[in-house]
């Protein structure tokens, strides 16, 4: 079954969205964005999703990295203010563009809707997001959890960078996965329910 060939409500993918973006706010309130479970949330999803989902392009890429944003300065701005540089914080650049990354895997991965699909896709926006998100935290001169001091521009300093983010990584993936299962299966069901699948 083709997402795009549904021909979706667009409102029904954008109450998807604002749900990704509140269950986001809700978990992140109560969490210290340090703690590896802070990465439990259903953003990987959403991009995956929203790449899936949207027929058009531009709508595939705006929706999800509008509700990151909006999610990301609520966040800051009201719960993790210790941790905001401006609107968001240090890095956001690269977690950014690791979600464009996302997004395209959504796009290419996901043409069907299908368990082994949503499994590839989500794992390699795991890793996707480790990659480059961390490259980012490395770059960005973040501050090493275990020191207190910033990581060392240096090969040595990029590994540790990298080695501290596995449990992070590992949290991403599950939410990934049963977010995805959610928004997936959810968005069939309703999708069945108002005979827009064929």
């Amino acid at each position: 079954m083709s997402l795009k060939n549904l021909n979706p409500r667009f409102g029904i993918l954008l109450l998807f969205m604002l749900v990704a973006g509140i269950i986001r706010v809700v978990l992140g309130a109560d969490q210290s964005t340090l703690q590896p479970i802070a990465m439990f949330t259903p953003v990987g999803a959403m991009a995956l999703f929203g790449g899936a989902a949207f027929s058009e392009r531009w709508k595939s890429f705006a929706f999800p990295l509008l509700t990151l944003f909006l999610s990301d300065v609520i966040l800051m701005q009201v719960f993790h203010r210790e941790y905001a540089q401006g609107l968001l914080y240090k890095g956001w650049a690269a977690n950014y563009i690791s979600f464009v990354f996302i997004v395209l895997i959504g796009q290419l991965v996901i043409r069907k809707m299908s368990a082994g699909r949503i499994a590839v896709a989500s794992v390699a926006a795991a890793l996707t997001h480790f990659l480059v998100s961390n490259f980012g935290v490395w770059i960005s001169g973040s501050t090493n959890i275990t020191t207190g001091l910033p990581f060392t521009r240096d090969m040595a300093g990029l590994t540790e960078c990298y080695i501290l983010a596995i449990p992070f990584m590992k949290y991403f993936l599950i939410g990934t996965l049963v977010y995805s299962t959610i928004f997936f299966g959810g968005y069939a069901i309703v999708a069945r329910k108002l005979r827009l699948a064929h």
